[in-house]
């Protein structure tokens, strides 16, 4: 009898693939709606930046002027004891929790809510940052990473500047081990081989020393232990040109 894909070894939910929430340091959430956030500002200094395995990018341990802790995603060009503000009347200053409304078309932000009170949702990993483009009256069209433009509600909270710990990837691994230990801290499957490399009672692909054997293309409806490959794929193969579309049309036209 065949193993279990790894999807479906996830899909059970062991021990082997549960994230390692217990080493988690903080669960990044905005303050409370109140009147501070609504109308008015709130001062904090940063105390200390802290190195939480559930994400690449720092975290910076905030203390406000009214006595509150809070972690905060840190931006790139913070400072320990450099002030940050919360509130609509906050000042432009990086890492500042502020509505929307009150950042300046062209300006930078990140973790941004998707509705006002939600909690930071977007623009989290490292190095990443979005692009107020426009104001309208009650809404805010922000630039996301990905090139989507989103119209929100001037009322939703973002942090002003960039994520910091950008370009964290570009530096290489060296060495096979500090690889296993960056997966180890998430509790990352690592490696990971591909279905070519495996045996026939492993992978639907396997079994062969270095093609598939078969088409890659699977249906919408296969079994689990089929499911692998291009599920439910519209084409496959190499893009023809527009050239060559021509041509083909030329051909069906004439026949």
């Amino acid at each position: 009898m065949g193993k279990l894909l790894k999807q479906q070894r996830r899909g059970k939910g062991s021990q082997c693939y549960t994230a390692p929430s217990h080493r988690y340091k903080a669960e990044l959430v905005y303050r409370r709606m109140d009147d501070f956030e609504r109308t008015g500002r709130l001062r904090g200094q940063i105390m200390d930046f802290i190195d939480d395995p559930a994400r690449g990018a720092l975290l910076m341990n905030v203390l406000y002027e009214n006595g509150e802790k809070l972690m905060l995603l840190a931006p790139e060009g913070g400072s320990i004891g450099s002030n940050v503000y919360s509130g609509p009347k906050g000042e432009l200053v990086l890492g500042s929790v502020l509505p929307i409304a009150s950042i300046p078309d062209g300006g930078f932000i990140y973790n941004l809510e998707i509705r006002p009170g939600s909690g930071g949702k977007f623009v989290r990993s490292p190095g990443s940052y979005a692009t107020v483009v426009s104001h309208e009256k009650g809404y805010v069209y922000v630039r996301l990473p990905s090139k989507v433009t989103l119209k929100l509600q001037d009322a939703c909270r973002c942090q002003l500047g960039i994520v910091c710990g950008g370009g964290r990837l570009e530096r290489p691994m060296m060495r096979a081990g500090a690889n296993f230990y960056k997966k180890h801290a998430q509790n990352r499957k690592w490696p990971v081989n591909r279905g070519v490399h495996m045996s026939a009672y492993t992978h639907p692909f396997g079994g062969k020393q270095h093609h598939k054997g078969r088409s890659s293309m699977t249906s919408r409806n296969a079994p689990p232990g089929r499911k692998v490959g291009h599920i439910a794929a519209r084409s496959t193969g190499r893009k023809k040109s527009h050239v060559e579309e021509m041509k083909l049309e030329e051909r069906q036209a004439r026949a």
